[in-house]
C-alpha cells in the first residue's frame, strides 16, 4: 500500500511541472559490463528520485548482491530487476524508467548489452530519440558497439552519445579518452547521426553526470546531463510530415456512433480535411475529433484519438488514414533493411507473417541483396540471415500494405517478421522504399475462368500434395491415383520431385533455402495447373512446414489436399529404391532428409497414410475415396 507521505507528493509535483523541452526518450546502449544499468541507476540517484525505503533496498541488496564493494552502492541493481540478472550480473530484460529534472522529463531505456539479446536491444531502439552508446575505458571500441551503434542508425535514432565510462579505471587519462573517440568517429561518422557527443564519465561515482568531475577538469564539453536536457528531438518532423493514422479499432458503441480510434503517427488534422483510406482510395472528410476529454479543434502527431468522418466508407482495422493530398506509398514488394533475431536462420521464400501497424499480412523475403558487416560496415554476399545479422532484402506480401519509408517516418515505415507456428517474433525490419517496378504490372482479367475450364472438364481442380521421407512411396502412390483418375476420364497431371528437378528446378541443389525455393517454384506451377482447371498430384518430400503451408496459401480453401505418406525412417531404408540411403550413410550426399537435414511431419494432414501397414493399392485407394468425399470427383 503506497502512503502519499509529504515526500512523495513533493516528488509528483515536481514531475507533473517538468519537462518544459518535452519528453526525451533515450536507451543506454553498449557491450556486456560497460555500466549502462550503473548509469541509470546513478541517473535516479542524483536526480533525487527515489524514496528513502527505496535507497534503503538498494543499500540492503548491494550488499548481498552488488559488486560495487561492500561498503558502496551498487546502482546496477537499481535496474537489473530479474534474478537471473542479479546472479549473472548482466541485464537480459529491456529495462524502462521515468524521471525527470526541472527542465526536461525522461523516459530511459536499459537494453541488454550481451549479443544473445541483440533483439531486445532493438526493441528499446525503435521508439528513442537518442542512443547513449557506452565503451569501457579500459576496453575500448568492441563488436557489441558497433553492432548497437548501426542498430541505433537503423531504427532512425538521429542523436548519439559516446560514454567513456570507467575513466577512473583508465587513470583519468585524456589521451585514454581521445584515442576511443578517434577509434568510434571512424565507426560511426559515416552513418546518420546528426550529432554526436563524446562525454567522459565514471557512473559509478558521478563524474560529468550532473556535476563536472575535478578528476576531467580538461573536459570543456557538457556534462551528460547538460546535453540530455538540451537537446532536440525529431518530434517536431512528424507534426510536418502529412498525415498518417493506422486505425487500431473501429469504434461502434451503437448504430448512431461510427469512428475510427488510433494514434495519430504523422501530421495534423482538423475538422473538414479531406482524408483516404490509403488501401482503398476512398476518401472522406473529418467531420469530428473525438478524445475521452471531449472534441477537439485539431490533432497532431502522438495524440490518440476517433474520428468520425462525414460519410461512410469502407475502413478496416488495421486500414491506414491518411491526406488525401499525400498518400503513402501501397504496394506488395519493397526495400528494406532486416535485423534477424530468431536462432533458426532466415530463408529467402519461406513465408512469415508481417506486422505493421495494424497491418497483418503473410510476406516471404524475395531476395537477399546484401549482408552489413557490423565490424567494417561492408557489404557482403549471402544467402541467408543468421541471429543478430543485418541484412538488405526485397519482400514480398500477399496482399499491398501501406507505408512510408522509414527514413521519412518511422512509426509507418517499421514492420516485424513473425514465425507463423511458433508466433515468435524472428526480425525487425525498416521499409526503404517501393520496388516501383511491381507497380507498372497489373492482373489482367481473362473471358475463360477457372470456373469454366473446370465445368468443361467436370471436375474440380485440386493440389494433391504427397509429402513424406525418401522411400514412403510418395511417388508411387501418386502414379497410382493419376492412373485410376485417367480411367474414369478425369484430366490430370503429376508433378515430381526428381523428374522436376531435371528441367524448372535443375538449378538448385539440397540446402534449406534452395528447397524452400524448390517449393515455392512447385507451389506456383501447381497454381497453374488448377488455375486450368486440373487435379495436380505433387510428390515431394517437402521437409519444412512452412513452405507446405505457403503451397495450401496459394490455392484457394479446399482445393489444397495435404497427403502425409508416412513410412518410418528404417522402412525407408530397407526400401531404398534409388539407394539415396546407401549413400547418405556413406557420406556421398549432403543435407540428405533423415541424416542430416531435418523433415518436419504434417501435424494436421488432410489423409494419413502409413505405408508400412497397406499396399501402395490401397493407399491409392484411400486417395481416391477422399477425393470422392471432398466433391473433387463424383
Amino acid at each position: 500500500m503506497n502512503i502519499m507521505t509529504p515526500e512523495r507528493a513533493a516528488l509528483l509535483d515536481r514531475l507533473t511541472r517538468a519537462g518544459g523541452r518535452g519528453v526525451l526518450r533515450f536507451i543506454t546502449c553498449g557491450s556486456v559490463d560497460d555500466g549502462k544499468s550503473t548509469l541509470i541507476g546513478r541517473l535516479l540517484y542524483d536526480s533525487k528520485l527515489l524514496f528513502e525505503d527505496q535507497i534503503a533496498t538498494l543499500e540492503r541488496d548491494s550488499k548481498k548482491h552488488g559488486t560495487a564493494g561492500e561498503n558502496e552502492i551498487d546502482f546496477a541493481l537499481l535496474l537489473d530487476g530479474l534474478e537471473a540478472e542479479r546472479e549473472q550480473g548482466i541485464t537480459i530484460d529491456v529495462a524502462y524508467r521515468f524521471f525527470s529534472t526541472e527542465k526536461r522529463k525522461f523516459i530511459v531505456a536499459d537494453t541488454p548489452g550481451h549479443e544473445q539479446y541483440t533483439r531486445n536491444m532493438a526493441t528499446g531502439a525503435s521508439t528513442a530519440d537518442l542512443a547513449i552508446i557506452l565503451v569501457d575505458a579500459r576496453k575500448g571500441v568492441l563488436t557489441q558497439t558497433r553492432r548497437h551503434t548501426w542498430i541505433a542508425d537503423m531504427m532512425g535514432i538521429r542523436h548519439a552519445v559516446l560514454a567513456v565510462n570507467k575513466m577512473d579505471l583508465a587513470g583519468h587519462l585524456r589521451a585514454r579518452f581521445h584515442e576511443i573517440v578517434s577509434d568510434y568517429l571512424r565507426v560511426a561518422e559515416a552513418l546518420g547521426f546528426d550529432t554526436i557527443t563524446p562525454i567522459p564519465i565514471s557512473a559509478r561515482y558521478g563524474d560529468n553526470i550532473f556535476q563536472r568531475s575535478d578528476n576531467m577538469a580538461w573536459h570543456d564539453g557538457p556534462t551528460l546531463m547538460e546535453h540530455l536536457e538540451s537537446v532536440d528531438t525529431d518530434a517536431a518532423e512528424a507534426l510536418d510530415h502529412p498525415f498518417r493514422m493506422p486505425v487500431q479499432w473501429v469504434n461502434r458503441p451503437d448504430a448512431d456512433f461510427r469512428g475510427f480510434s488510433g494514434s495519430i503517427a504523422g501530421g495534423r488534422i482538423a475538422p473538414g480535411d479531406e482524408i483516404a483510406a490509403a488501401q482503398s482510395g476512398k476518401t472522406a472528410k473529418i467531420a469530428r475529433i473525438v478524445t475521452a476529454d471531449g472534441d477537439l479543434d485539431s490533432a497532431g502527431a502522438g495524440q490518440a484519438v476517433t474520428l468520425v468522418l462525414d460519410r461512410e466508407i469502407d475502413i478496416a482495422r488495421g486500414d491506414m488514414l491518411a491526406d488525401a493530398k499525400a498518400r503513402p506509398a501501397v504496394s506488395g514488394q519493397f526495400a528494406a533493411e532486416i535485423l534477424w533475431m530468431a536462432e533458426e536462420e532466415m530463408l529467402p521464400g519461406r513465408t512469415y507473417l508481417l506486422k505493421a501497424g495494424g497491418q497483418v499480412t503473410p510476406v516471404s523475403v524475395t531476395t537477399l541483396k546484401h549482408k552489413l558487416n557490423v565490424n567494417t560496415f561492408e557489404r557482403e554476399p549471402g544467402v541467408s540471415l543468421q541471429l543478430n545479422e543485418i541484412g538488405v532484402c526485397n519482400l514480398s506480401t500477399a496482399r499491398a500494405i501501406a507505408f512510408d519509408p522509414y527514413a521519412e517516418l518511422r512509426e509507418t515505415g517499421a514492420f516485424i517478421l513473425i514465425d507463423r507456428f511458433t508466433h515468435q517474433t524472428v526480425a525487425a525490419g525498416m521499409i526503404a522504399f517501393s520496388l516501383r517496378r511491381a507497380s507498372n504490372v497489373h492482373a489482367q482479367a481473362m473471358d475463360v475462368t477457372k470456373a469454366r475450364r473446370s465445368e468443361l472438364k467436370g471436375q474440380k481442380p485440386a493440389i494433391l500434395w504427397f509429402t513424406g521421407l525418401s522411400g514412403a512411396g510418395k511417388s508411387t502412390i501418386a502414379n497410382l491415383v493419376e492412373q485410376k483418375l485417367a480411367a474414369i476420364g478425369r484430366h490430370t497431371y503429376s508433378l515430381d520431385g526428381d523428374n522436376v528437378r531435371h528441367g524448372l528446378n535443375r538449378d538448385l541443389g539440397f540446402t534449406d533455402v534452395d528447397r524452400v525455393e524448390n517449393i515455392r517454384r512447385i507451389g506456383e506451377v501447381a497454381k497453374l495447373f488448377v488455375d486450368a482447371g486440373l487435379i495436380v498430384t505433387c510428390s515431394f518430400i517437402s521437409p519444412f512446414r512452412a513452405e507446405r503451408m505457403m503451397v495450401r496459401e496459394m490455392a484457394e480453401p479446399g482445393e489444397f489436399i495435404e497427403v502425409f505418406v508416412d513410412a518410418p525412417l528404417e522402412a525407408c531404408m530397407a526400401r531404398d529404391p534409388k539407394g539415396l540411403y546407401r549413400k547418405a550413410k556413406a557420406g556421398e550426399i549432403k543435407n540428405f532428409t533423415g541424416f542430416d537435414s531435418p523433415y518436419e511431419a504434417p501435424e494436421a494432414p488432410d489423409l494419413h497414410l502409413k505405408t508400412a501397414d497397406i499396399t501402395a493399392e490401397a493407399a491409392a485407394e484411400e486417395v481416391i475415396e477422399q477425393l470422392i468425399k471432398r466433391g473433387v470427383i463424383g
